[in-house]
């Protein structure tokens, strides 16, 4: 039963998530507020991914706003009986929230793997991924994060800021499995199944 009536809550968390990880995924462009990197395309390559602004970003909050349109009772009815009508909703939210545990797992993967790879930065043998071979081992040797020498403070930049992406497309992942189970539960085993009639 909490399921269920968490379902129906589940849609909206997912609009502040999907804000914030555009905004999180812009601030990647600015390293220190700073324009000039990005001009240059002096960036990671998966800052270029666009996961932030578009599979955890945009795609999370057009289907967190139309599975907020499907809770709603007075949605076009679709078939004569209000049972039929309410588990067709349920499965478009079910194929919407499986889509959304696609775009969050996916932006997840990618934010770790740039984690993983370490920032594009400019050190005594160029621009490079200077710590592309430690993997991942330079995020708990912070005496090597001073190689980086341009942009200033890249490496804690980076840490932090995907550090918060995978935080929210990992909520959002969650978030969006708890309503495939949700709406599972209420199709199969609810009230208004048309598979149990």
């Amino acid at each position: 039963m909490a399921l269920e009536s968490w379902g129906s809550c589940l849609s909206c968390l997912l609009i502040p998530l999907a804000l914030w990880s555009i905004v999180v995924n812009i601030l990647l462009y600015f390293p220190n507020g700073k324009a000039s990197h990005a001009a240059s395309y002096q960036l990671p390559n998966y800052v270029w991914y666009f996961e932030g602004i578009c599979f955890s970003g945009v795609m999370i909050l057009l289907l967190a706003v139309i599975l907020i349109i499907l809770e709603w009772n007075v949605f076009y009815r679709c078939c004569q009986s209000e049972s039929c009508n309410k588990t067709y909703r349920s499965f478009i939210s079910i194929v919407l929230a499986l889509l959304g545990v696609a775009f969050s797992g996916y932006s997840c993967i990618i934010f770790t793997l740039g984690l993983i790879q370490g920032p594009f930065c400019n050190s005594s043998n160029g621009w490079d991924y200077i710590f592309k071979d430690t993997a991942g081992w330079y995020l708990t040797d912070y005496s090597s994060w001073s190689r980086c020498t341009e942009p200033a403070n890249i490496v804690e930049w980076n840490i932090i800021l995907l550090s918060i992406l995978i935080a929210l497309s990992g909520l959002q992942f969650i978030i969006c499995f708890l309503k495939v189970a949700a709406e599972l539960k209420r199709t199969l085993c609810g009230t208004y199944s048309v598979f149990v009639q």
